[in-house]
């Protein structure tokens, strides 16, 4: 059998266990609908989620190519139905509209998720390719003003206000000590292997 989720054994798993909830009929929802309403911590509350994770599958492999990850996706949307169906249940909604409630309500949730990340991640790539602007004036300028820029001069060389260089700057010292840690973090891995291997010695 082709998987949905191609290279993700994580969601294929959980797209078995969506397919083997057994689904209940009008009368057993009704029931769960009202203990829900009348105790929405028990019991109730969890198997109705648990009859709208298809749902919330469904909602996930729809933006499967909004470049959001699906298994967070799928966390976000669980959340959301879980939401839905406790307040479907507050309301005294019945049986016949649960589904389309939650559709709705995990729809709109998950959409307002991958327009969130879309924006973060347009705004992670114009700061790295605003720090790499300034990296570059920083260089020219350092070459030939024998000394490190101000802020001012790089706002000048750039047409920044001097605000903005100085966040692309805090961006690119961020950047080169987390990739400093990373390289001194694998150094220490070395010396400790080859204090390993002398003492093999």
């Amino acid at each position: 059998m082709t998987s949905r989720f191609p290279d993700d054994t994580a969601l294929d798993a959980i797209a078995a266990q969506v397919r083997a909830v057994a689904t209940l009929g009008s009368a057993e929802l009704a029931t769960l609908l009202r203990q829900a309403r009348d105790d929405p911590d028990g019991p109730a509350s969890g198997r109705l989620v648990e009859q709208q994770l298809s749902t919330v599958l469904d909602a996930v492999l729809a933006r499967r190519t909004a470049g959001a990850d699906l298994m967070d996706l799928y966390q976000e949307g669980s959340i959301a139905a879980t939401v839905a169906v406790g307040e479907y249940a507050a309301r005294g909604g019945g049986p016949a509209g649960l589904e389309a409630y939650v559709v709705r309500v995990v729809g709109s949730f998950l959409d307002d998720v991958v327009e969130r990340e879309a924006a973060q991640r347009l705004a992670d790539t114009l700061l790295l390719e605003r720090v790499k602007l300034l990296e570059t004036a920083e260089l020219d300028l350092r070459r030939r003003l024998g000394r490190d820029p101000t802020a001012l001069e790089l706002a000048a060389a750039l047409g920044w206000a001097q605000d903005e260089v100085e966040a692309a700057r805090a961006a690119l010292a961020q950047a080169r000590a987390a990739h400093d840690a990373e390289i001194i973090e694998f150094l220490d891995d070395a010396d400790d292997g080859d204090q390993g291997g002398t003492g093999d010695i």
